[in-house]
């Protein structure tokens, strides 16, 4: 710099040619920040749909068997997470057992399996009260003869603080987030113990791995869940049961409870959520559904105790 400074000093051409230079470079530097807002939007929007249409085209794609002959329980499987993992297991061989107090869209989870060639019953359970539990498991082993594989997926989401949440709503969101999966594995694996084998996959979050705004319930019992996780995993692990834990990041599912039926709010929100995820895109259900057929089935049988974050690099990148 030195070097040029001497010349420019010394050469009124050079100095000429020096501002014509700068003058060009600062004219594109502001043509780029006028069109890359629009053109980072537009790219987002393409890895949205490309994302989309990869996750279609390989839930058409299953039905392997990955899971052929194994009897599954899904909790909250009426709809989101669940509801996806539901059919995704049953295209796979499975016979799930479709559990959720949605009883209306869980009766129609039942009938798209069944419809569609696989084996399903709807059991209404609310996975809070150990009487509906115990119902729920002693019916898929009456109907069944065995239980493989148990998915802990119900869940809820109750915004506030540490000081405006009130001591109620606390409650309930352990009780359903966490309490519900020390519940079902507590009334499930002594059924899988009688046959020496079973897969447990437990739905957490990647709040249970870092600080959100205004989540304190629910980051609590997320947390909760990856701690019992690995408690369970420890104590099981020598008698042929599987414990494992899923993180999803943000996922496009009614957990959220936000109104996007305007297009312009929900091309808003899809951006929101987008801008959050380093690369570029938000999460769908199939993302999580996909992972936990892979820990659900004998293809992880040397996997145990592990945690699976899903989040499009959103726990990497600091909230």
């Amino acid at each position: 710099m030195d070097w040029l400074r001497y010349h420019l000093r010394k050469n009124r051409l050079l100095q000429v040619l020096y501002l014509k230079f700068t003058s060009i470079i600062n004219s594109i530097n502001y043509l780029i920040r006028r069109v890359r807002p629009s053109a980072l939007l537009a790219s987002k929007q393409m890895k949205r749909k490309q994302h989309a249409a990869t996750m279609i085209g390989l839930a058409k794609q299953s039905g392997k068997g990955r899971l052929s002959g194994k009897v599954a329980i899904v909790t909250g499987a009426a709809s989101g997470i669940g509801r996806t993992t539901a059919l995704l297991f049953a295209r796979e061989g499975a016979k799930v057992i479709v559990a959720d107090i949605n009883e209306v869209d869980g009766v129609e989870v039942e009938k798209q399996i069944k419809n569609s060639g696989g084996e399903a019953t709807f059991i209404h359970t609310d996975v809070t009260k150990e009487s509906d539990v115990q119902i729920l498991i002693s019916t898929t082993v009456n109907n069944y003869g065995k239980l493989d594989i148990l998915v802990n997926n119900a869940g809820i989401l109750l915004e506030g603080s540490v000081t405006s949440t009130t001591q109620g709503d606390w409650q309930k969101v352990l009780d359903i987030n966490l309490s519900s999966v020390y519940l079902c594995c507590r009334l499930a694996i002594p059924e899988m113990l009688k046959h020496g084998s079973g897969a447990i996959v437990n739905t957490s979050s990647v709040q249970g791995l870092t600080g959100f705004y205004n989540s304190a319930g629910y980051a609590a019992s997320k947390g909760g869940i990856l701690a019992l996780t690995r408690q369970t995993a420890r104590e099981y692990a020598g008698l042929g049961i599987r414990i494992n834990s899923i993180c999803p990041g943000i996922i496009y599912t009614p957990i959220f409870g936000i109104n996007t039926e305007r297009p312009a709010d929900r091309e808003a929100l899809f951006e929101s959520w987008s801008n959050q995820m380093p690369v570029g895109f938000f999460g769908l259900p199939e993302d999580i559904a996909f992972a936990t057929i892979y820990l659900a089935s004998d293809e992880s049988s040397f996997v145990t105790g592990a945690n699976l974050v899903i989040d499009g690099g959103l726990s990497i990148r600091g909230v």
